[in-house]
Parts: C-alpha cells; structure tokens; sequence
C-alpha cells in the first residue's frame, strides 16, 4: 500500500526501530519532559510571574503561570522533533551508518525519511503527555480541550521533524547544527510568543513572528490549554499544514540526494 510516492506502509519498520531503542532508557528519557515544565513554572511562573501579575489574552485576564504553562508544551514539541531528526538523525546516518544498513533492505531511502520524521513526531506527542501530567497537577490545562494538545503535538512535530531533517541533509558535520539552532530555533524560543504577549514588540518584531513556526504551536497549544479560540487558531493550523507540506517533499528529496550517490 503506498502513501506517498516510493513510500508505503514499510515506513513504520523504522519508526518500530527508533521505538525499540526508546523503550531501552524510557526512565531516563522521561525525566526532563517531566521535570523540565515544573523547573519553569517555579523559575518563571512564580518568581517572574509576582512582578509581571496577569497577562492578556483571547479577552480576559489570566495569570503568567497558566501564559507560559503551554507555551512550554510547544518548545518541547519543536525541541524533541526538530533534535531528533537533526542530531540524532544525523548520528544514526554518519556514524552509526544506520541509514546505509536499513537501504540493504527493501527499504526505500523515502521510507527511511518518513519513517525518522514520523518518530520525531510520535518523541513530541510522548514528551507533550508526560508534560500534560506534569502542568494538570497545578491546575493549568482545562480540560477536555486540552486533550487537543496530543494531535496539535504531532501536527508540529512533523513541522519541526521535516525542518530538522532538511538541516541534516544540508549540513557537512554535526558541529555545523550549530548554526541553524543559533538562527532558526533560538529566535523562536525568545520571540515567538512564549514568555511575553507578541503584542508588547515592536511592529517589525510582531510580522517577523507571524513567520515564525514555533508562534503558530505556541498559538495553538496555548488556545487548547485555556479552551479559548478564536480565528487565529484556523490560521495557525492552515500555516503548519502548509508548513508541513513544504518540508515533508523537501526533507525526502534532499535526504536522497545525500544518501544516493
């Protein structure tokens, strides 16, 4: 059965690999998305969130902690998939010479892609559950419209796996992700809506954002978590979608160029 050109259901024999290797240290691995989200809330949520007091947003007054709370959702999401398929793809492909064994199967190289980009996706849906059960403790995500956040995580993962794929396609050594993390993935963390409204920057500020991924997620999430919408979240489903249109073929074609010599 084929999905996509080249690519059929064989993709998910990748994804059942990355899980496997998962599941081998799944303590570990799930104590940061676990411990991470209340090192935040304590730091920025109590101690910022006294000096900043309410925020607003869709309308009414809401506190800081319960601002931030999805936003920390949404960095996890674009973290665990953008890093999974850049680092540790590019370790499985370069080092580990993964990639080079899975193509002496019937694998095709599209099946491979897809496949890694689907596990970077299904890391960011993982890491978001373990986040939700962390943040409901305090009484931050309103629920059932938060559940809405799980199918918003994987949305974005995709997003954030096929931008991180395409970067190790493209990139000569792993040293040089240093470069795409410092222009594409920083910029997002400090001005795509997390840890203050959009509307507090200046004009050019508030229409770079508008371009800017991770300002669509942080949308979405925060809308989900405080069961409030309004137009905007049309919008930030439509630019993700489109987002993941464009980077899925990207990510297939030059991964092929760089693995078929």
């Amino acid at each position: 059965m084929k999905l996509y050109p080249d690519i059929s259901l064989r993709l998910f024999r990748v994804w059942q690999r990355n899980l496997i290797v998962y599941m081998q240290s799944w303590k570990v691995r799930s104590l940061p998305p676990l411990l991470e989200p209340i090192f935040y809330l304590v730091a920025f949520g109590v101690g910022l969130g006294s000096l900043v007091g309410g925020v607003r947003y869709a309308g009414e007054e809401i506190s800081y902690t319960r601002f931030i709370a999805p936003a920390l959702i949404a960095i996890t999401v674009m973290n665990n998939a953008f890093f999974e398929n850049s680092y540790a793809s590019f370790v499985r492909m370069y080092y580990q010479k993964t990639f080079d064994a899975m193509m002496t199967t019937p694998l095709t190289v599209q099946e491979i892609i897809a496949g890694e980009i689907l596990w970077g996706a299904t890391k960011a849906v993982i890491a978001t559950a373990i986040m939700m059960a962390a943040i409901s403790v305090f009484g931050l995500i309103s629920f059932p419209e938060g559940l809405l956040l799980l199918p918003i995580a994987f949305l974005g993962g995709l997003a954030f796996g096929g931008a991180g794929m395409i970067c190790t396609a493209l990139v000569p050594n792993i040293e040089i992700f240093n470069l795409p993390i410092f222009l594409f993935i920083t910029p997002m963390f400090l001005f795509g809506g997390t840890f203050f409204p959009l509307e507090s920057l200046p004009d050019w500020g508030r229409t770079t954002a508008v371009f800017l991924p991770l300002t669509h997620l942080v949308n979405l999430s925060r809308s989900s978590a405080i069961g409030r919408s309004d137009a905007s979240v049309i919008t930030g489903l439509a630019y993700l979608v489109l987002f993941v249109s464009a980077s899925f073929p990207t990510a297939l074609y030059l991964m092929r160029r760089r693995l078929i010599k």
